[in-house]
């Protein structure tokens, strides 16, 4: 299916995943408005794909805030006439062992992993519903699937992504011709490890890092792409995506 002049709001463009989502998409002719709360960064990636011959617009947003997410949609509307799809990609991975009580942490994974998803699909959906169309993708991961010791409430977060991607499918697939494509990946190259301030869980996330080969962000970009240009009568509900060499 061809997706050129589709609108599409990616969150978490600053870098990794939602960067090279945006990129990706870019180079297929699609319109791309990049959220994140980074302006400098979506500046450059704005300049990036222009050059590159594509179309983008930065629009700096707090996926915590609803606010700010309606208005980075709002904007994307009123800019470009509607926003055909939408990449959840904003995400926090601060590993930690309960018992360190690092309820800080948890809550902004919350707010961020959880909460910001909501946020943005309320932002864009009554758009989507009006056009009768649209793609959501909400990134789940691996841990999403299996618990990990230091990702407890990381985990949470992205099990209760997967299963609210399933429930909005089950509502407004049928009801509203959405679509809902939950991304479930493994190692992946990206910031996320920067966020880890347990020097424990650090050491450890590096030393697997050196034991294998990271998916990188335009292998996941890839296959949001496949799911996006499958045929209109096709809904890829789930993709587990996993590095090789990574068992579990």
């Amino acid at each position: 299916m061809s997706i050129r002049g589709k609108v599409a709001l990616v969150t978490g463009a600053s870098s990794g995943i939602g960067a090279a989502t945006a990129r990706k998409l870019a180079t297929e002719g699609v319109v791309v408005g990049l959220a994140a709360r980074r302006k400098d960064r979506l500046d450059a990636l704005v300049t990036e794909i222009i050059e590159a011959g594509g179309k983008a617009v930065a629009l700096p947003t707090d996926v915590t805030n609803p606010a700010s997410c309606k208005a980075a949609a709002d904007a994307l509307t009123t800019q470009f006439g509607g926003i055909d799809v939408l990449v959840n990609n904003a995400g926090l991975m601060p590993l930690s062992s309960v018992d360190s009580l690092k309820v800080d942490e948890w809550k902004r994974m919350v707010d961020v992993n959880i909460s910001g998803v909501l946020n943005a699909t309320a932002a864009v959906l009554p758009q989507m519903i009006a056009q009768h169309s649209g793609h959501i993708f909400n990134m789940s991961s691996i841990a999403g699937r299996k618990v990990f010791t230091g990702l407890a409430v990381y985990c949470a977060t992205k099990a209760a992504v997967t299963a609210f991607s399933d429930g909005l499918r089950m509502e407004i697939g049928p009801k509203h011709n959405i679509r809902v494509t939950c991304i479930q990946p493994g190692a992946v190259k990206s910031e996320l490890h920067e966020q880890i301030t347990d020097a424990t869980y650090r050491k450890q996330m590096d030393d697997l890092a050196a034991s294998m080969t990271y998916l990188e962000g335009e292998d996941i970009a890839d296959t949001i792409l496949f799911a996006l240009k499958s045929p209109s009568r096709m809904d890829v509900a789930e993709l587990f995506v996993l590095p090789t060499e990574q068992g579990w």
